[in-house]
């Protein structure tokens, strides 16, 4: 005879997430990303700020089939179709863009700082739509969303492409409450606090504390809350950074005894917020050398980390039930 034991209770249904951010640009962390879904067997994605590349790599046409373009500092030459496609391949699994010219157009644009940069947009948004449709394609019919924010590197440019060209599956949650599953909750913030490199989104602490109010309000019970928030909070292990010298250009870092003096650079406000409202858990980004996790409170803050220019993908699987964070599994590949 078979039958539940009187008084046992039914397991309380769980749900998982994974969580990667800072992946600027690179093709193969983004493509990486979109199929973690479906390898983990998770119940959403949810992307952190920072989607756009850094640079813009130009591809040179010297006659014929042969090409030339210097990367990471290495200059490389090819000869097919084949070899250039793989060329192209690798600058946008580093997170770069690239753009086919003659030499004479390359020499033009070495004058025409104005026009590399509107190269440079035109490429990031080019990018930043094929993931969406990428992703749509891959995630429609599936059950499975992808939430997507910008970050401080992502201007408002880009972000209002990301709003204009959301779909069902794929959607920016900044700015407004979305229900992960029946009773967790998640509020999304992709500003940081003023960093060196003066980026695009950034907001002074008072500044960016306003901001975070305006995305809470309204909620009264912060049991089963996720904070999605670009920038970590100050002073929590997670915003551990090189202490950066602001008086050269770029900023360079500051090294003693042979060593690179590091510093938290995480943001005040951030951490006040999650000490007054202990929500459920908090995902943040932005320091790509602090991977781990920690607690303020009640609160369980994860950094998965970044090491996008190496084409790896680093995330987390998040376990979440109510009240709890049952288990977290760190992934890198």
């Amino acid at each position: 005879m078979f039958g539940k034991h009187r008084g046992a209770k039914a397991p309380q249904k769980f749900t998982k997430l994974f969580f990667a951010t800072d992946v600027h640009g690179s093709e193969r962390a983004f493509r990486k990303f979109v199929n973690a879904g479906k390898f983990y067997g998770t119940d959403l994605l949810i992307l952190g700020g920072d989607i756009t590349g850094k640079l813009l790599v130009p591809i040179i046409k010297d006659g014929g089939q042969k090409y030339r373009a210097m990367v990471s500092d290495v200059r490389r030459e090819v000869r097919t179709v084949g070899e250039l496609e793989q060329l192209k391949e690798l600058i946008g699994g580093m997170g770069f863009y690239y753009e086919v010219m003659d030499h004479d157009t390359f020499e033009m644009l070495k004058k025409c700082p104005e026009k590399v940069e509107e190269i440079f947009v035109k490429n990031a948004k080019e990018r930043l739509l094929s993931w969406i449709r990428h992703a749509d394609e891959l995630l429609r019919g599936t059950g499975l969303k992808l939430y997507m924010t910008g970050g401080n590197d992502d201007d408002e440019e880009m972000v209002d492409l990301l709003n204009a060209n959301q779909t069902e599956t794929v959607v920016n949650p900044e700015g407004r409450l979305i229900m992960l599953d029946e009773i967790h909750s998640m509020v999304s913030v992709g500003l940081s606090n003023p960093t060196p490199w003066k980026t695009p989104r950034e907001e002074g602490e008072e500044g960016l504390k306003a901001r975070i109010e305006e995305s809470v309000r309204g909620i009264e019970d912060f049991t089963d809350v996720v904070f999605n928030f670009h920038a970590p909070p100050k002073d929590c292990t997670l915003d551990v950074a090189p202490l950066l010298n602001t008086s050269t250009n770029p900023p360079t870092p500051v090294v003693r005894g042979g060593q690179s003096v590091m510093a938290n650079v995480g943001s005040s406000a951030v951490r006040e917020t999650i000490e007054r409202y202990q929500p459920l858990l908090a995902l943040v980004g932005h320091i790509h050398e602090s991977r781990g996790i920690t607690k303020i409170g009640r609160t369980v803050i994860i950094n998965p980390g970044s090491e996008y220019g190496e084409g790896i993908l680093r995330g987390v699987i998040v376990n979440v039930q109510h009240d709890k964070v049952l288990g977290y599994q760190f992934t890198s590949g």
